[in-house]
């Protein structure tokens, strides 16, 4: 990404540049308009038209790993004409969703191998085995991964493997070879607006991409369509509910992990990946979750504090072993799994919620508490624009709140 020249208007750092009188493109006009309703919207990415082709700006995931994000460029190939924008607009759609859901993932979206054409790979006679064994060995291989292992690790059997397995297992019934029927099967298998479908989509898109197949224009939208909305009017259990439902856990060690999750919105395997220190006697109460968890180090606050002794979590800070055991080692486990032991537990004790219910209430109680929307974010190791785009509703009712109580203020000193 190059530095901004001195003397350039800094207002917007997103805003497209203006183009030289003689750069000037038809499309312009159209792509500046696009923007400016991205931003009322309050989505952080750009169009973005650089020569004769079609790309992205805005903040996204560092490629190196670590959980941060930078304004990078991502480049889509398209050119730079009608059909190119209506499909650049349609990424930049499923971009915005996979930052949402925290799936976003470089490889899906790299340029394709500079030597892969039809005609230098025989479609016909790919075996799909031998295509996703060589995917898997390019995606641990790639040195952009290296400095975060254990995310590395969850991102491939979380959002990769269950959909080359499944490829894999069709191919294999059915006795075919890779190439778009099979994808495309493989696709159709899951329901539709599903986030199963959306995942699989974006794993095949990298397959694809790696072995030089062609998808077909509307790839994208055939497989998204699965939101944030079931999170963001979802019915979030209340403060006394989340007392209330404690109660039904028996086991000391799962209480102390449920505490943890509703007073710091703790992600479910972050229960286990977290400097618990501060929580002895004479500590501060703000607890570091380690960088060796999926979006790498960041500290959070507790809300509500009275629920440190409410849920005696103090006593985690002289003696995490009060936790339930858990295989934490990344050698032999995944975040993924430790995730999914959390939520498996939930379930056997038919609690009325899940993990990320409580993490949901979390957030939505510092928005009512007056808390940043950036502090927010930066405590649940997610960006800005994935705070502001889930929890929407709740940050709006409050920012009307907010202006109809000064306006009433205002009526009442006049």
């Amino acid at each position: 990404m190059h530095r901004r020249r001195s003397g350039m208007a800094a207002a917007d750092p997103l805003a497209t540049p203006a183009a030289h009188a003689s750069d000037a493109h038809p499309l312009d006009g159209a792509i500046r308009a696009h923007n400016t309703l991205l931003a009322e919207g309050g989505v952080a990415l750009r169009l973005e038209r650089r020569g004769q082709r079609l790309g992205l700006r805005g903040p996204l995931p560092c490629r190196h790993g670590g959980g941060r994000f930078r304004v990078q460029r991502l480049s889509l190939g398209l050119a730079a004409d009608g059909p190119g924008l209506e499909e650049a607009r349609q990424r930049l759609r499923r971009v915005q969703q996979q930052l949402q859901q925290q799936s976003f993932d470089w490889a899906a979206w790299g340029p394709p191998p500079e030597r892969a054409t039809p005609a230098a790979t025989p479609v016909a006679g790919m075996s799909a085995a031998a295509a996703v064994q060589r995917f898997e060995q390019g995606f641990f291989a790639d040195p952009r991964r290296r400095r975060n292992p254990a995310g590395c690790r969850t991102t491939w059997t979380s959002a990769y493997l269950p959909y080359l397995r499944r490829l894999q297992r069709l191919a294999q019934q059915q006795g075919l070879a890779l190439g778009l029927p099979l994808l495309e099967q493989v696709l159709e298998s899951y329901p539709l607006a599903s986030r199963g479908r959306q995942q699989c989509g974006t794993a095949l898109a990298a397959l694809a991409r790696q072995e030089g197949l062609a998808l077909p224009a509307d790839w994208g939208e055939r497989a998204g369509g699965y939101g944030l909305h079931a999170a963001q009017f979802r019915q979030l259990p209340s403060d006394g509910q989340i007392l209330e439902w404690i109660e039904r856990i028996p086991n000391p060690g799962w209480r102390l992990a449920y505490g943890l999750m509703a007073t710091y919105g703790l992600r479910n395997h972050e229960v286990f990946f977290t400097d618990l220190s501060a929580l002895a006697p004479g500590g501060d109460r703000v607890l570091r979750v380690l960088p060796t968890s999926k979006t790498g180090e960041h500290q959070v606050w507790p809300f509500q504090p009275e629920w440190v002794e409410r849920f005696e979590l103090a006593r985690l800070g002289l003696d995490r072993a009060l936790l339930p055991a858990v295989t934490t080692d990344l050698r032999r486990t995944t975040l993924q799994q430790v995730g999914r032991r959390v939520a498996e537990q939930f379930r056997r004790y038919a609690l009325p919620l899940t993990p990320y219910d409580l993490r949901h209430a979390w957030a939505v109680r510092t928005i009512h508490i007056g808390l940043p929307d950036t502090v927010a974010a930066r405590m649940m190791g997610h960006s800005v624009a994935i705070h502001t785009r889930t929890y929407h509703h709740w940050i709006t009712r409050r920012d009307q709140q907010q202006a109809v109580d000064a306006a009433l203020a205002r009526s009442r000193a006049a």
